[in-house]
């Protein structure tokens, strides 16, 4: 028996399966003891060995595994390198002025740092840069630590005049108009309505509920049958025994669904599962009961194209300025003001500056009055229409070659109820007298880069008032990070095509004809913020990004245990959809 096969033995009779990569490497003794102690672990494979290696860290292998086979199966991949992240973060520090030179490193020409490559074959369809870079004023290199973790660095190069000739077209595709009026239950009841019918029909055309059926004829089903529905989930119960209850309700009536909680992996969907979002399933079905066996989201269908422009042009992402607090980050915004001019920074990063055609804010452009509890102990600027000044003369120093396009968050001047109407001219008129600004609702789309021969891409804004309930609910989502992670919150919403699947998530505006935070037209990018904490991922051709903040923790924040993140920008090439971080602070 050779050494690999006796490894290959000794690794199965302990319930571990070996990467094939590893057993070129070989396995030292003391890793194989390492290994050995983590009773829970499954497979093996490099990404595992490096998190096993730190050794600092307690890692949930199970929930690390359904993360890899997602990104198998779902092509997923940038969820699973950030939920590594997460653990090699809480780890591991790099100065990059001490990592040697090896065959492992990945470097880029214009940045004089390096990266020891942990993910060589994870294939990636988008590239996260292994970098998060901070700007420096007076220097040509960057200090970096971990980020998203890819094989490659971003290259950036400089182009020709000719090249630099580009359209910097912004079309708004959805903005919504509110129109009050005196509202009656039949209002709500259409709400739901209109939400379910949507969704029904993108279920109606998933390959498993080809066989979909009513809820009244199922339960007048008098023999056990395999039966697929389409239903909105009405009500979330446990047994005695620890198994769920799901009520699912439509248009004709109401039925349970039992979900066992010796079926791992199905348990685990379920318990993802909040009340009044439309899902599919299938199961079989008893004595006015349904037995599940599987769960089927509306989703963002798999062959959802990654879209890559044109031209040599980049696109950043800000959100939460948050102008008016005491602890509003004046020095690393002028910093970024600076930066954008292409006043600081060394060459590559100014040649960016230059190319930077568009500049997301995802709302929270002021703090506002009121807020939360004792606000007026930590604001500076006492009052709103001054706020709106002060942002306005900060934000009239960015070029006027830059499309800026803005919507509100919980803490601008307008109502909280979604969809958030655009800005009030009466408390920021200098906003509206400023020519390179497109203001819209929260949620909206706004189309950018469109020309002739290439359709653009298609932006969803939405300032994320929502995600503290499924923080607070999806147990997948607070147990794997939280707030620290608004990826997987992204994720949980694109799955349900809706920004707030949950009525209770978030104040509803109901005088639409039809549910305003439904995801109908699939995005290229997903722009979020609010939750002060800035995360790039990428899932089936949607980039997803939640923009940082430019305030330091407050004391509301600090009561909550919240940890922002503050002073970063997410940067996307848009002709490679290459992504880097910049941390001005």
């Amino acid at each position: 028996m050779t050494d690999q096969e006796k490894m290959i033995e000794e690794f199965f009779n302990r319930g571990v399966l070996i990467n094939p990569d590893l057993l070129d490497k070989g396995i030292k003794n003391s890793l194989f003891e390492k290994i050995s102690s983590e009773a829970d672990i499954m497979v093996l494979n490099n990404d595992y060995v490096d998190l096993i290696t730190q050794s600092k860290s307690l890692v949930d292998w199970y929930d690390l595994d359904h993360y890899r086979v997602n990104a198998e199966k779902d092509r997923d991949d940038d969820l699973y390198q950030t939920q590594l992240l997460h653990f090699q973060k809480s780890t591991l520090s790099i100065d990059s002025s001490n990592i040697p030179p090896s065959s492992n490193t990945s470097s880029s020409s214009s940045f004089s740092s390096s990266l020891i490559n942990q993910n060589s074959n994870i294939h990636q369809e988008q590239h996260f840069s292994s970098l998060e870079t901070e700007l420096e004023e007076n220097t040509s290199s960057f200090s970096t630590n971990i980020s998203n973790i890819d094989s490659h660095s971003s290259i950036f190069t400089p182009q020709s005049d000719q090249n630099l000739q580009l359209i910097t077209s912004v079309t708004i595709v959805i903005s919504y108009e509110n129109k009050p009026h005196k509202y009656n239950v039949e209002d709500f009841t259409h709400f739901f309505n209109s939400r379910y019918k949507y969704l029904e029909n993108i279920l109606r055309n998933r390959q498993e509920l080809q066989n979909v059926t009513s809820i009244n004829r199922v339960l007048a089903k008098k023999e056990k049958e395999e039966v697929s529905i389409i239903g909105l989930v009405d009500d979330i119960g446990e047994t005695k025994n620890g198994n769920l209850i799901i009520t699912l309700e439509d248009l004709t009536g109401k039925i349970k669904v039992v979900i066992g909680k010796s079926k791992k992996e199905l348990f685990s969907a379920a318990k993802e599962l909040v009340v009044d979002e439309v899902i599919g399933i299938t199961g079989v079905c008893g004595d006015k009961i349904i037995f599940l066996q599987n769960i089927i989201w509306p989703d963002i269908p798999n062959d959802h194209e990654l879209k890559k422009g044109e031209n040599e042009e980049y696109i950043i992402f800000l959100s939460d300025i948050h102008v008016g607090s005491k602890l509003f980050l004046k020095e690393e915004f002028e910093k970024f003001i600076r930066w954008i001019n292409s006043e600081v920074g060394n060459e590559t990063q100014r040649e960016i500056a230059q190319k930077v055609k568009y500049i997301i804010i995802a709302g929270d452009l002021v703090d506002g009055v009121g807020i939360y509890p004792s606000q007026e102990e930590e604001l500076e600027i006492n009052d709103i229409k001054e706020q709106y000044a002060e942002f306005t003369r900060l934000i009239k120093k960015i070029p006027s070659s830059k499309n800026i396009i803005m919507c509100p968050g919980n803490h601008d001047m307008v109502y909280l109820a979604e969809p958030q109407p655009v800005f009030y001219q009466e408390f920021a008129p200098d906003l509206f007298s400023l020519p390179n600004i497109t203001l819209v609702t929260n949620p909206a789309i706004v189309n950018i880069g469109k020309t002739k021969t290439f359709s653009g891409f298609d932006i969803l804004l939405y300032h994320g008032y929502s995600f503290d309930y499924y923080v607070a609910n999806v147990e997948s989502i607070r147990i794997g990070g939280g707030y620290h992670r608004s990826d997987l919150i992204m994720k949980f919403l694109l799955k349900r095509r809706h920004l707030a699947p949950s009525f209770r998530s978030t104040p509803y505006f109901p005088a639409h004809t039809e549910d305003p935070l439904l995801i109908k037209k699939i995005p290229d990018f997903f722009i979020t913020g609010h939750i002060h904490y800035s995360s790039v991922a990428n899932y089936r051709g949607v980039t997803m990004i939640s923009g940082s903040c430019w305030q330091g923790k407050t004391g509301f924040q600090e009561k909550l245990g919240h940890e922002p993140e503050p002073a970063r920008v997410p940067l996307v090439n848009l002709k490679t959809r290459e992504i880097k971080v910049l941390r001005f602070g």
